[in-house]
């Protein structure tokens, strides 16, 4: 009777972590999705801060060539000015 009780004991035992094993490894498995989700999440982060500074150098750079592009017109504009101004002092004498 004594064995017989312990081997119902063990079956129920053995019942019992067999049922919660599937559930303990889809928990395991959700979680290691979770964290293979958040890398992946931390590294699209890091690429588009770096995006984003790689962006901001581009704009500055951006900037300080439009304001070459506006000091080289300035002068252009200065130089035929003064062609202008040489011209129509030496057709009025």
């Amino acid at each position: 009777m004594k064995t017989l009780a312990s081997l119902f004991g063990a079956f129920a035992i053995a019942a019992m972590i067999a049922g919660c094993g599937p559930d303990m490894a889809s928990i395991n498995a959700s979680g290691d999705k979770a964290e293979a989700d958040a890398t992946k999440a931390e590294a699209s982060a890091t690429a588009a801060e770096q995006s984003a500074n790689q962006s901001d150098a581009a704009a500055k750079q951006a900037e300080q060539a439009a304001s070459g592009a506006e000091d080289a017109v300035r002068r252009a504009n200065d130089a035929v000015s003064r062609l202008e101004a040489a011209f129509s002092t030496s057709v009025t004498k």
